[in-house]
């Protein structure tokens, strides 16, 4: 297992990612003084963001329908529990966006192969 969100396991047998991104950002206010510079204060964190890219090939790693499972969780408005591969839990994300980008067409217009990116924001 390389990740799991919510009931979704990144795997072989579904979709294996090669790269995990994440951003996280923290705030700080700040005010204008006249004079000298401006006053500022930490606000607290702020977006925590995370990019999943991989790529599915059947009958070598994963399936499909595994894009599909992820927008039928998207299209639920909920964030899901995200861990990583050592069980390590990083929070609860909402998923933002699914790009897909079907290669290496055959006749009948059916891909070999999908690389993905899967962008997820932590929600409290």
């Amino acid at each position: 297992m390389l990740a799991a969100i919510g009931m979704f396991v990144f795997e072989t047998e579904t979709a294996l990612f090669d790269e995990l991104a994440r951003r996280r950002a923290w705030r700080h206010g700040s005010t204008e003084r006249f004079g000298a510079l401006p006053a500022s204060q930490f606000l607290g964190p702020g977006e925590d963001e995370i990019t999943i890219s991989g790529r599915i090939v059947p009958g070598i790693a994963g399936v499909y329908s595994s894009l599909d499972r992820i927008a039928e969780m998207a299209n639920t408005g909920d964030a899901f529990p995200l861990a990583d591969g050592s069980g390590r839990v990083l929070g609860s994300f909402a998923i933002l966006g699914l790009d897909q980008s079907h290669k290496e067409l055959i006749d009948n217009g059916a891909p070999r192969m999908i690389d993905f990116s899967l962008t997820l924001r932590r929600v409290v």
